[in-house]
């Protein structure tokens, strides 16, 4: 199947123009100051490290926030606040907190702001969608020379990953905006929705300063303008911010580099299982085989990603690929559709069998996917209602369940125990991210029994009996896993990507002049 490109030419052809237009007037004046200018897509929701669900948030926060514990380039766990931890038993888990570290309103960080950190996240106050990940701790202890102890209800085999979010100070010290203190290489100056968020960076860090002064995120929806405001120098980095029809454009410029690796970030079509027409697994599989994956994996996202059966990528230590796959086979979805009850009205006419509601953001690249997923349905005879919101009202929509068909990308997939937070039947938001409301009870159990086994290998087992459930449920339609693209400034210098996208290494970053 060939997919239009006109507006692909357009974007690719007005690009070119701009920039013979602005060449010899770049502004580089803010590298030369020490700021960093990124381009963000859209606007990040909440900034508070306990709370915060959504990518764009979520990358800052690791720049304003430390865990106990952090991921490094290879997703393996590394000691943070924490200068070290000891495990006695499955359920005993023991960190000693470093000394000399302060957070940004300069009190010193001690082990009752962990403990603070966890409870807060465990009471009913903040409705933190973490609150699940956590209802395994029994119970929270500090203990003398800064170390705190967390006790575990029963074995979590996860628990030591999610110890990655960060740590808030126990007394509020709460900016004007209601956003905790940090102690993270860099803190926050502005938080200004919807247009930018503004960090400078931290003299007391406890690894040392950064060496740029400050890094600016700046919200900007529309693909053309941010490729155009990094050539111009009004931006300086993109993070899986350039639309893949632009990549070779930006490739030929001697002022920017581009950075690519395979990724872990995960897209998908989600569906609400309240519908009761999409409760029906038939019309599920029938979607899933409509979609042409392939064709737009390569006309559109220009083969930056790669065909997913599942959430975990192929590089995952409990990556099982031997499970249901769906190929593009529109004569099976129409057969498929048939037998759940819903025939074709007028054979081959404009009439629809039904029509399901699909949201998506206004991000064009998902739009543009989105309108060749409708025209993929609408040759089955599904009629599709595509409609695109401001980030932050699509996500709210979301996560209130208040949708038919969406979708979405997940990142930062690391751990499979990601399947419970998002699976579960207990992991309904706010609380967990079950959106879909989807409910297995044997798939609950695996879950369970996943999340209490310490085993390795067993652990391994059990989540190949959850790929395939998953797989053959069809609770989302798997579509691919994202490269990680990175185009930047030839003057930033010392940048790595992390696993799901985490930004920190630019505390490392130097620019030079």
């Amino acid at each position: 199947m060939k997919i239009p490109t006109e507006r692909t030419l357009c974007i690719a052809c007005s690009f070119l123009l701009f920039m013979i237009l602005m060449a010899g007037c770049t502004r580089q004046d803010f590298l030369a100051e020490g700021r960093v200018v990124i381009g963000i897509e859209g606007n990040p929701t909440d900034l508070d490290p306990r709370t915060a669900t959504d990518a764009y948030s979520t990358r800052i926060d690791s720049l304003l926030y430390n865990g106990l514990v952090r991921l490094d380039p290879a997703a393996r766990i590394q000691p943070d606040l924490a200068i070290d931890y000891h495990i006695p038993n499955p359920t005993t888990y023991i960190f000693r907190i470093r000394k000399g570290v302060r957070f940004h309103n300069g009190k010193p960080l001690t082990a009752r702001d962990v403990q603070y950190t966890f409870h807060s996240i465990l009471g009913p106050e903040l409705g933190s969608a973490r609150a699940s990940i956590f209802q395994v701790i029994k119970e929270i202890t500090v203990e003398p020379d800064n170390i705190v102890r967390f006790t575990l209800k029963e074995p979590y085999a996860a628990f030591l990953n999610s110890l990655t979010t960060g740590i808030v100070p126990h007394s509020s010290g709460a900016d004007e905006d209601g956003l905790p203190p940090g102690t993270g290489p860099f803190r926050l100056k502005e938080f200004r929705r919807g247009d930018r968020v503004v960090l400078g960076a931290n003299p007391d860090y406890f690894e040392g300063p950064p060496r740029i002064r400050e890094v600016i995120f700046r919200v900007i929806p529309s693909d053309s303008t941010r490729v155009m405001e990094l050539e111009r120098g009004g931006v300086h980095f993109l993070f899986n911010a350039v639309p893949p029809d632009i990549l070779p454009v930006v490739r030929s410029r001697d002022n920017l580099r581009i950075i690519r690796k395979p990724g872990t970030s995960y897209s998908y079509l989600g569906f609400n299982f309240e519908d009761p027409i999409l409760s029906d697994r038939r019309v599920r599989e029938a979607i899933a085989r409509s979609v042409h994956r392939e064709a737009i994996i390569k006309e559109l996202i220009r083969g930056c990603a790669r065909a997913a059966s599942g959430l975990l990528d192929p590089g995952n230590w409990a990556f099982h690929g031997d499970v249901a796959r769906y190929e593009y086979d529109p004569q099976r979805a129409k057969a498929l559709l048939d037998q759940a009850g819903y025939p074709d009205p007028d054979g081959e006419g404009p009439e629809m069998r039904f029509t399901l509601g699909y949201k998506t953001s206004q991000d064009k690249l998902r739009i543009r996917i989105a309108e060749v997923i409708r025209r993929d349905l609408e040759a089955v005879g599904i009629g599709i209602d595509l409609r695109s919101y401001e980030w932050g009202t699509f996500f709210s929509d979301i996560r209130r369940g208040n949708f038919q068909l969406y979708s979405l990308t997940w990142v930062g997939v690391t751990d499979p125990d990601i399947y419970y937070y998002i699976f579960h039947s207990d992991s309904l938001p706010p609380e967990g991210a079950n959106r879909g409301r989807y409910s297995h009870p044997f798939l609950d159990q695996l879950l369970e029994e996943g999340r209490r086994t310490t085993d390795p290998e067993r652990r391994k087992h059990v989540y190949r009996k959850v790929q395939e459930i998953v797989a053959r449920e069809i609770p989302y339609v798997s579509l691919w896993h994202n490269d990680d693209i990175v185009v930047l400034r030839e003057e930033i210098k010392g940048f790595e990507v992390y696993p799901g996208g985490d930004l920190h290494s630019l505390k490392r970053v130097i620019i030079e002049k």
